[in-house]
């Protein structure tokens, strides 16, 4: 049951004009200009474009952006062509999760087929930790490598770069993190590292129209770019879109924009998919018949590529893309799903310990959590942040003991700008990197968790309004107005994820008839739902039945959340409403 803040995210206008210049009801025109539209979008404004509508009902490959705009891409693609032509060594050395792994397989499969003469390098999440290290730097040196190009890092790798020059090789930095930064009285200073070419769309003077990319789009627009310049058919960029979407999806970037288009085109190829490594993967976890959607990325077969790079290296993941035989990628798959079962339980354990400290007296009025649980492996301290989060409405960072170092991963929430909050205690870490959403670091020898706790709360502006858990919702929509025509227009808002989720109603006065609990644990509700109106409409609610039973019948009325969908039946399909939340 939810007691915290509920709104209503809408736009005034005149809705009929989209409901019939593109053919949908009312309801899903005004989830239409709900979602395209800003949130600060004002009465009087004009209404979504034509071009905006049929790119939102529509993303696919043609929606895709061109790479123009992208600070240093031309100079990046110079380079690569000079090191193509004149047959030197290039290493591409990327990251460790998701976006690094994929980021990495585009460019260097890529590269290959572009005829350089090109391997990579993957660093290992304990021993080298975030990012560029002078390690890796000194080993393509002592390799004879003439460039290195990085993805998704790179950004705040000023002195590996300074480095690399120093032996004598070039660089290309890819990334899509956040630039990092100081400040000259009111000015924003950007602190680039000195690079050959620093590829990064959050750089202040980049004009391309789309800032939320993950890595792997940016490697993936690097290689389009080259490819043109090559004269290499569109068509052998484009096989690497899957791998593009994977990552966006896995690397929780936002489904707006271009990333719809990117994630629309990638899931197509993925369900078809003709990479030996992602056949096997989809089989051992037995969806091969099913339609990949960005839940399957998302909580099924990325968290495999993940677990390999936080349990063991992330190698094994980039060898199950790179696998060329069957027996070879099913052997490799099947580890992985292991390695993935094994870190469920590592954040179940590390997790309960977690909360236990966030819910006692002492951190209870803590507005950005701090916990330190020293026995917990470092790599799963982000997945349990994440989880935190969620718990408790408030920024997380989860610390561990790391190799001589205190090490850590923080998950945030829209309102707190998690990479600007470690810029101002930049004085704590030895290294730290990631964007408002996320973080990652180690703490400078001496510095304590106890000492970074105090420090960023007492630099903390959130809100307790910041702080409410909030339910956003698209609309009020009566149980009357829910009808498989609008479950078939839903369909045409997907991929729904991160930035576009699944559209959510809002009903009040709803009475819950004809309750019925199933499950072993009582965690299925089934009911008929009836409005003010007399309308009904069966329901289904998963959680604690229970509670909502005994709610439900104390209130007579309630107001719910819900999405109407489609239930199937011994081959009988009918309405029914999924409920979300209730109050």
């Amino acid at each position: 049951m939810v007691k915290e803040l509920w709104y209503e995210i809408k736009h005034p206008g005149d809705y009929r004009v989209i409901s019939e210049q593109y053919g949908v009801s009312p309801a899903m025109a005004r989830l239409l200009v709900n979602r395209i539209l800003s949130a600060d979008h004002l009465p009087g404004d004009p209404l979504p474009s034509a071009d905006q509508v049929r790119e939102y009902l529509s993303p696919d490959i043609a929606c895709i952006y061109s790479y123009e705009g992208i600070p240093d891409i031309d100079k990046a693609v110079d380079i690569l062509c000079s090191v193509i032509d004149e047959n030197k060594k290039l290493r591409v050395i990327g990251d460790y999760d998701i976006d690094g792994v994929c980021s990495t397989y585009i460019l260097a499969s890529a590269l290959s087929k572009a005829g350089a003469l090109v391997d990579h390098s993957i660093p290992h999440r304990i021993t080298d930790g975030y990012g560029l290290n002078d390690r890796l730097i000194k080993e393509a040196s002592g390799s004879g490598i003439d460039c290195v190009i990085t993805c998704d890092n790179g950004i705040s790798a000023a002195d590996q770069v300074k480095l690399a020059h120093e032996l004598g090789m070039k660089v290309i930095v890819t990334d899509h993190h956040e630039v990092p930064y100081h400040m000259e009285g009111e000015d924003r200073i950007e602190d680039l590292p000195e690079a050959d070419a620093v590829v990064d769309i959050k750089r202040s003077e980049s004009t391309y129209g789309f800032s939320e990319l993950c890595g792997a789009v940016v490697a993936f627009k690097v290689i389009a770019a080259l490819y043109e310049r090559l004269g290499i058919p569109r068509e052998e960029t484009e096989e690497y879109i899957e791998l593009a979407a994977f990552a966006t999806i896995g690397d929780v970037m936002p489904l707006k924009g271009e990333n719809r288009a990117i994630v629309a085109a990638g899931l197509k190829r993925l369900s078809h998919t003709s990479n030996p490594g992602m056949q096997a993967l989809i089989r051992a976890q037995g969806i091969e018949n099913t339609e990949i959607k960005p839940y399957h990325v998302g909580f099924i077969l990325g968290p495999c590529i993940n677990a390999t790079g936080r349990l063991a290296t992330a190698d094994n993941a980039f060898e199950l893309l790179d696998a060329k035989s069957p027996s070879e990628a099913e052997r490799i798959a099947g580890m992985l799903v292991a390695m993935n079962n094994d870190r469920k339980a590592m954040t179940d354990k590390g997790l309960k310990k977690a909360a236990e400290i966030a819910g006692s007296a002492d951190f209870v009025k803590d507005k950005v959590l701090v916990v330190y649980l020293p026995d917990t492996h470092e790599s799963v301290a982000g997945i349990i942040a994440g989880k935190l989060r969620e718990q408790t409405g408030k920024p997380a960072f989860v610390l561990t003991d790391g190799e001589n170092v205190i090490k850590g991963s923080g998950r945030s929430i829209e309102e707190y700008d998690m990479h600007k909050a470690m810029t101002d205690t930049a004085e704590l870490y030895d290294k730290f990197g990631g964007h408002k959403m996320a973080g990652g670091l180690s703490l400078k020898d001496g510095v304590t968790p106890e000492t970074m706790r105090e420090r960023l709360n007492s630099i903390c502006t959130l809100s307790e309004d910041d702080l409410a858990i909030k339910i956003h919702f698209d609309m009020q929509l009566p149980v009357s107005y829910a009808d498989m025509a609008l479950v078939s227009d839903m369909m045409r808002l997907e991929p729904f994820g991160v930035g576009n989720p699944r559209p959510l109603f809002a009903a009040k006065d709803v009475t819950l008839r004809n309750i019925n609990i199933y499950g072993d644990a009582g965690n299925v509700l089934k009911c008929l739902a009836e409005d003010r109106y007399g309308s009904t409409c069966s329901a289904v609610y998963f959680g604690d039945a229970g509670a909502l039973s005994a709610y439900a019948k104390s209130q007579g009325k309630i107001k719910i959340l819900y999405y109407p969908e489609t239930n199937e039946y011994k081959g009988n399909r009918t309405l029914q409403l999924r409920i979300n939340n209730y109050c």
